[in-house]
Formats: structure tokens, sequence, C-alpha cells
């Protein structure tokens, strides 16, 4: 079998292929793939490969390679001035390496990112939950789930039986400084969210890439948002907050008043307002935005946005311009109706050229609506929609992906209204639940040092700095930190959506209502947080499924909830997948020190950890019960609760923490 070895990697270099790692964004594991995927696709093509095919990605360039058998490869993306030994070749056409002639990819000296290198025959590696992809922050895919190194050797398949091309002119990809990207209106837009003003500036305004971004998103830098209203209720005092949903890949994403476009390494669950989406075949330029360009949106409507998407798309990929048809003018809101019984609001919400938001009722954290979303959830994974790719339930929603091509998202709404109708009442839902018993460590040591990064590198005047248990406790009107204590190690947390911060991360509400803590996130959110901290945003906790960003508050550190291991999983993990809790799980905690808690870790890494975990079933009739019962004093909590928030709010407001 042909070898290549990488003799130096430049900057960052990863094996990855497209669509990427589809199927999964439900429990937190995204697609991956090439960030420019119309440069890889369109090298691929040269070479005769399946578009699909995997080859390396090179952020910046300052790659060097050589092969031990004669291979083909084509190297596209951003502009660079490839040579074999010393000659000069060209980009975007067929490049033949004899055994032992080097490859040199320079660095990126003009516009542009990202360099693609394809190979006839496309590099093999051992796939991971279906694809190639690297995901570095998850430690999977591609060469040893990381990025490649000098020294490293990737095997290289057979070429098929496709025919090499010619790459035409106007297919090249325009790319340059100053960008206009195609986006769709929704899911959150105006008047619910942004004012039309803000909405209007967002569109007219030119923003700039932030140094910042990587290929979970593109930081922008640009005016700073005109929000609607106050504040974001029990999802956050921040009125960019809202009860976490699904993403969508291309999603203009507002962590408080910092915008960023979610990139293919992205999140899949999150709670901040995304008032467009980059369409589907415009989303290749994230790949090769550079620190310092401008970004202008473009509105464009979802039933034109098709014409843009593949390689047939290439006269609307050649062009440093957007044709813009001034969007599907309709905030976002592709329709509203009514649950089968009348009682409860749907509204659908659109997500770019390839997604549907299903949302219930009111904006607020009802198990009923979350029992809805289920029941919806459930009646697609045996009645799909034509051309359906992903559900993932959020608090109060739905999100159906589609892939592009297969279906519309006309199709798709006509399909969600038919199935909503053929389902049961969401009173009646009683699901399989199981007790899932985890230690914490409270107020973690690596919590400590993630606000200590916080703080130095990002801000040090922050409200819930320079900790965060006594931000809470202000923010919930409780006496004393160890009233936060009492009160998390007291509650029972029901697991209602995975993946909030990747890799089966759970995000889940207290059972009883007078433990649902309520705090804002980060604004804006932190750069690091080590794996498995656990912290509270909104009425919500998540543990962090792996290391990376984030902006809960902290309370402490637990063990894994996703298994580097398998298919040698820990006692505890379903072998047959790698992510620890299911929807509907009911979390309590133990406490743990800091030093048993790094023995437990080390247990579970080795395969030896145990989680105490027992079969049960939840009843919402039985917990509307409970609910009505202790009325007078879930009541009671919850005005203290909101006496508390309202100071914190005006004090805020009295310093400019909130935008006016």
């Amino acid at each position: 079998m042909t070898r290549l070895e990488i003799l130096h990697p430049g900057l960052i270099t990863t094996v990855q292929d497209w669509p990427g790692r589809v199927g999964y964004w439900g429990v937190g594991v995204p697609p991956s793939g090439a960030m420019d995927d119309y440069s890889l696709r369109l090298a691929n093509t040269a070479l005769g490969n399946p578009e699909g095919a995997a080859g390396l990605e090179c952020t910046r360039g300052g790659l060097r390679i050589r092969p031990d058998a004669a291979i083909t490869v084509c190297v596209g993306g951003a502009h660079v001035r490839p040579t074999v030994d010393g000659r000069p070749v060209a980009q975007w056409k067929p490049i033949p390496l004899d055994a032992g002639s080097v490859l040199d990819v320079p660095v990126v000296d003009g516009p542009g990112m990202r360099v693609y290198v394809a190979v006839a025959g496309g590099i093999e590696v051992q796939e991971y939950l279906g694809s190639s992809s690297t995901f570095t922050l998850g430690r999977f895919g591609g060469h040893e789930g990381r990025t490649l190194a000098a020294g490293d050797t990737l095997a290289v398949g057979e070429p098929g039986p496709g025919e090499p091309r010619r790459i035409l002119a106007d297919e090249v990809p325009a790319i340059g400084h100053h960008w206009h990207i195609a986006v769709a209106e929704g899911p959150h837009g105006a008047p619910e969210f942004l004012t039309r003003a803000g909405m209007d500036e967002l569109y007219a305004a030119s923003y700039t890439v932030h140094f910042n971004s990587d290929r979970t998103g593109v930081r922008l830098e640009g005016p700073r948002p005109k929000w609607a209203r106050p504040d974001g209720g029990e999802a956050g005092l921040h009125p960019s907050n809202v009860h976490d949903n699904a993403y969508s890949v291309g999603a203009l994403d507002f962590t408080g008043d910092t915008p960023i476009l979610l990139g293919p390494d992205g999140p899949s669950l999150g709670g901040f307002v995304c008032p467009v989406t980059v369409v589907s075949g415009d989303r290749w330029k994230l790949g090769q935005l550079a620190p310092g360009d401008t970004v202008r949106f473009v509105r464009v409507r979802v039933d034109t946005a098709g014409d843009r998407a593949g390689i047939a798309g290439a006269a609307a990929a050649g062009r440093p311009y957007v044709l813009g048809d001034g969007g599907d003018r309709d905030d976002g809101v592709l329709g509203r109706g009514h649950t089968a019984d009348g009682v409860t609001e749907v509204t659908y919400r659109r997500g770019g050229d390839d997604n549907v938001l299903v949302e219930y009722g009111r904006m607020e954290l009802d198990l009923e609506l979350r029992a809805r979303a289920h029941a919806l959830y459930l009646h697609l994974q045996e009645n799909p929609v034509p051309g359906q790719q992903d559900l993932t339930p959020g608090i109060r929603s739905l999100q159906v992906k589609i892939t592009p091509g297969r279906s519309t998202v006309g199709a798709t709404l006509t399909a969600l209204r038919e199935a909503e109708a053929a389902l049961p009442a969401a009173e009646d839902l009683a699901v399989s639940s199981r007790r899932v018993r985890l230690p914490l460590s409270w107020d973690d040591p690596a919590t400590k040092e993630a606000i200590e990064r916080y703080m130095y590198g990002v801000r040090d005047d922050a409200p819930w700095c320079p900790w965060n248990i006594e931000f809470i406790r202000r923010m919930n009107g409780l006496e004393t930190a160890d009233d936060v204590y009492r009160t998390v190690f007291d509650a029972e947390y029901m697991v209602l959506g995975l993946g909030d911060v990747y890799l089966g991360a759970p995000v889940a509400t207290p059972l009883d209502p007078r433990h649902r803590l309520v705090t804002t996130k980060y604004n804006p959110a932190r750069t690091w947080t080590a794996e498995n901290s656990v912290g509270i945003g909104g009425a919500y906790l998540c543990i962090y499924g792996m290391e990376g960003p984030g902006g809960y508050q902290f309370v402490g550190r637990t063990t894994q909830v996703w298994n580097h291991r398998h298919p040698e999983p820990a006692p505890g993990f379903d072998p047959e997948h790698p992510w620890l809790l299911r929807h509907f799980d009911r979390i309590s905690w133990y406490p743990v020190t800091s030093e048993e808690l790094t023995d437990l870790r080390a247990d579970t890494a080795a395969g030896r950890g145990r989680v105490d975990i027992t079969d049960d079933t939840f009843s919402l009739a039985e917990h509307t019960a409970f609910c009505e019962r202790e009325a007078e004093s879930i009541a009671s909590a919850r005005r203290r609760m909101e006496h508390a928030r309202a100071e914190e709010f005006s004090r805020w407001a009295a310093s400019g923490e909130l935008s006016a």
C-alpha cells in the first residue's frame, strides 16, 4: 500500500472528508469535515475521486509531503504557489508525484485561510462513527484523532474508476479579503429577539473577522446588537439567552453581544440567539475567512439557495459577490399552528436552507413542552420526513435537519404539520428514565483555573468573577454559599438534551422547581473549560463533554460522560455508543474531594470506573401532580429568586453591563 509521509505539517493539518460525521448531531457530535468543503470536493473532482474522499486540510499552508510510490495529487483552496522538488506546479490540476518526490505547499501569502490537498484514491484512515474526518477537540477521527506531525505516515487508497477532469476557471472559488455571504432569515429574528432596526443594521454592517477564530466558529467584530427584550428570563439574564435548542452549522450565534459564525466543529445545542443562518451553498466561505477580513451578510430566499449548492453551483462560488433577492421577509418564522388538542402553540422556524426548528409553547421551562417535543421525536424516528438526516431535541423544541438536494424547507414544513396532527397527548407520556448517581468535586481546582484564565485573558470585571458560586448565590437570593451547595446536592436533574457543549454533554434541569437555580452565562464566553466541568446557565445544568470554550457558571467537576476507550468502555457505558447519558435520565450528585475525583477519573479513563445506574420510568402526569401539591412553596421560592435577579439586573443596567 502506498504511504504518504508528512515531512512538515504546517500550522494545523488534519484529515477531513465530506460531508463529515452525519447523524450524531443529537448527541453533540459535530459533522467536522472540510471547513471549505467546496475546495476539497473540487480538488477530488479534478482527480476523478468521489467528491467526499478524505484529503488534507492545512490551515495557512506550510505543508510538505513525500510518497513512497507514484501518486497523483491536486492542491486547492487558498491561493499558494506549490512546488514539486522545487519546480512550480499549478493549483486545481492533477499533479503527478514520483516515489520520493516532495510536494511543498508554502505558507499562504494572500487571501484565504485553508489549503486542501486531495490524493487520487483518497487518504485511508480508520473511520469513527462513519467518517474519516478529524475532530481534534473530541480526540477522534482522522489520524489518531489529532493534527498531523512530522514523521506521520498516511495510507493512500487505490484510485477508482472515476475520470479526472479539468477544473474550469469560473469553478475556482473566489477568495478575497472582503466577503459577501448569503444568509437566510431565522431562526431568531425580529421583532421577538432583535428590533427591526437591529436586523437592518445586521445586514447593513461590515463585520471584521477576529483573530480568535477556528473550526468551531468564526468570531466577528461589529455593532452591538439591538435587542428587543430586556433579558432571557429563565434562560438567563442577558437578552441573547434562550432555552437551549439545536444549532445549525453556519448560524450567526450571538454569545452575549459577540457574533460567532458556527463552524463544522461547533456545538450542536446551545442557548443563544441566532438571527440568521448561512445557506449551505455558501458555508464553504467560513473556511477561508482570515483575521482582518470583512463580512457582509446578504439575504436570500431559501427556494433560490439550492442553486448555490455543490459543484453545480460553481458560478456562484466563482463570484466575489452575492446576488441578493431580499430574503423571505418572514423573520425566520415559517408558520405557526397548534397541537392536535388545540391548546399548545407550535412555531416552525427556519435554520438556513436545511433545518426546520419546531418550538412548542411560550418561551419558558415546562416539562410538558419537552414531552411534546419528545413525542414528535419518537414519531419521526419511525416515520422520517423525506431527506431527514438528524433529529436534535432542545428544551422545548426539535430541530429536523434535511440533506440539501433531497428535500426542501417547504416540503419539510408540510410533512411536520402532518406529523403533528398524528401525535398523542403529551400528558400521557411515560418514558424510560434511569437514575444516574455521579460524583461531584465542589468548586474543583480545574474550575478555579478556568476562571483565572478568563479573568487574565478575556475580562476581569465580569459580575460572576472571581467566584461563580457567589454569583449564583446572589442571583438566587440565597443567604450563603453553603445554601448553593445544599440546593445542588438535594436536586435531581432531568436530562432534557444531549450535546449542549459537545459529546453527550447533558443539559438538565431539577425536577423540583425549588431547586432550579437560575444564572446568566458568561459574556463573552470562556475560551477554555476543563473536560467534565459542571456548570449552571439559565435554569439548566450541564456537564462539559470535553475540553473547550463555555459559558455556564461553575459549581464543580465530575467523571467522564463520553467513552474514549470504545470498544472497551468502562462499566456503565453502553458498548454500542460512546455517550453515557440518555434523554430523560435523572442525575443526582454525591460529594467527593478533588483528590478522590482525580482517582475516579483515572479509573474511568482506564475502563475500570463504575457508574451507579438504576432503571426507572418517568411519568409526566405524576410530576404534574407533585408540582400542584407543592404549588405554594414553589411559588414562594420563585418569587425570592425573581426578586434577587431583578436586583442583579438593576446593578447590571446601572453599570452598563447590558445593552440599551
